[in-house]
Order: structure tokens, then C-alpha cells, then sequence
């Protein structure tokens, strides 16, 4: 006589990742998540964008390595943001590349991200559009409205804003913490904590 527990807003998996129910996630098994990761409503992940390779080179003899987004430890993918895998041309095929993102990423609300790879501690803003194959490094802080354009290195423990975006200053020493999002996980799911004061 065991009573099924009421459905939450979010599925929670056994890595500790937050899923809500009303996000989409397309081609699943081909995107990686580190655990502990929060993904919101309205989030789309495209793992279906996969790398195709012309059938002469897969003769390497192991299976091929299909992850199309690859997601750290303690990221936060704020209400309706997008995360797709960059594309072009490789050897006259077009073909998506692995999206990679380190641990303690945000995404802010609404932000399309193509980036190829984006370091640990990063925070994106809202309404951030991230082009594709940039490369952000660690420690980076991108303000809301940005515009990142494609193929662009951002160095580590740079503020970036505008558009199209530029560095207009650093983290300062001492605000790392601040790309903490263990507190933030806490607050979030089907029995949430109340944030530290």
C-alpha cells in the first residue's frame, strides 16, 4: 500500500541534477551533465546537433564519440535560455562541434549560447547572445544584452559588455566568490532552502 509521492516541478536525478519538467532537451543521450546542475523552465538544450563525419574517417575502430553538449558541475540555466553546438564546414560536410561548459556556470534568462567552450566560474547575463566557437575563459563575467561574436577568446577574469561585446574591465581581487552557485542550487527544486542571508 505505498502512496506514489506527488510530482514536482522538477525531476531530480541520483547526480543531483535539477531538471524542470517543462524544459526541452533534445537527442538526451548525447548531452553530458556533471551533476548538481539546475536546468529552469523553457531551457532548450540541442544534444541532436551531433558531429557527422564523412564514413571514411570512422574507421578508427571505437564507437564515435557523439556528445554534443557537455555541462559541469553547479551550472544554472536560467527560464528560456538556449544552449546549441556550434556549426560549419569540415572537409565539405557541415557538422556541429561539442559545445563544452565548466563547472559553476549561470546562464542569465533568455541567453543563446554556440559557444565551442566555456571555462569554470562564468556568469552570463540575460538576453546574452554567445556566437559561435568563442571561447570564453575562467573567471569571466559577461553584463546582460551583450552580444559575443563568433570565433572570440575572452580572457580570464574579464568583465565583457556591449555590443558587439568588448572587455571594459576585471574581476576584481576577492570577487570570486561571488561565482559561487552552490547556495543557488540549494534554493531550487522540489523542497527548496530558503537563501543565506
Amino acid at each position: 500500500m505505498s502512496r506514489k509521492p506527488p510530482r514536482g516541478e522538477y525531476i531530480e536525478t541520483d547526480t543531483g541534477n535539477k531538471v524542470a519538467r517543462k524544459a526541452t532537451l533534445v537527442g538526451t543521450q548525447n548531452i553530458m551533465l556533471g551533476g548538481k546542475t539546475v536546468i529552469q523552465q523553457e531551457v532548450m538544450i540541442r544534444g541532436d546537433l551531433i558531429r557527422s563525419l564523412p564514413s571514411s574517417s570512422s574507421s578508427s575502430g571505437g564507437p564515435p564519440n557523439n556528445t554534443a553538449v557537455a555541462i559541469g558541475r553547479y551550472c544554472f540555466l536560467s527560464r528560456g535560455c538556449c544552449l546549441r553546438p556550434p556549426g560549419r564546414l569540415y572537409k565539405g560536410v557541415f557538422t556541429y562541434m561539442p559545445l563544452r561548459m565548466g563547472d559553476h556556470v549561470f546562464v542569465g534568462q533568455g541567453s543563446v549560447v554556440q559557444a565551442a567552450s566555456i571555462g569554470n566560474h562564468v556568469h552570463i547575463g540575460a538576453k546574452v547572445v554567445v556566437g559561435e566557437f568563442a571561447i570564453i575563459k575562467d573567471y569571466v563575467r559577461i553584463l546582460d544584452g551583450s552580444v559575443v561574436a563568433p570565433n572570440t577568446v575572452i580572457p580570464s577574469f574579464s568583465i565583457v559588455a556591449g555590443q558587439p561585446a568588448r572587455v571594459i574591465g576585471e574581476v576584481p581581487e576577492g570577487g570570486h566568490e561571488a561565482f559561487e552557485l552552490r547556495d543557488l542550487y540549494k534554493t531550487v527544486g522540489n523542497n527548496p532552502q530558503p537563501a543565506p542571508s
